[in-house]
C-alpha cells in the first residue's frame, strides 16, 4: 500500500470534477457529489482542515477507484 498525501478539500473536488462528478447538494460543511452512472461520495469542507489519507481512501472506495489512482488524477 503506497503512502497517500494529505490534500485540501478543494483539491479533492477538482479531481472529482475531472472524473465527471458534480455537486448535487450540501448539508452543513459536507458537499455531496454524484456521477451520471450513480456513484457518489461526500467531501467534508471544514475550515482549516485537510483530508487525511484514511479519508482519501474512503472517498476513492466510494467512487470505485484505487486510492493511488485517484490522487494521481490531474486536476
Amino acid at each position: 500500500m503506497a503512502k497517500l498525501p494529505v490534500l485540501k478539500p478543494r483539491e479533492v473536488v477538482a479531481r472529482l470534477e475531472v472524473l465527471g462528478f458534480i455537486q448535487v447538494r450540501q448539508c452543513g460543511s459536507h458537499r455531496q457529489f454524484r456521477h451520471a452512472d450513480g456513484r457518489g461520495t461526500t467531501v467534508p469542507f471544514h475550515k482549516g482542515r485537510d483530508l487525511s489519507p484514511i479519508l482519501l481512501r474512503q472517498i476513492a472506495r466510494d467512487i470505485g477507484m484505487p486510492a493511488e489512482e485517484f490522487v494521481s488524477v490531474d486536476a
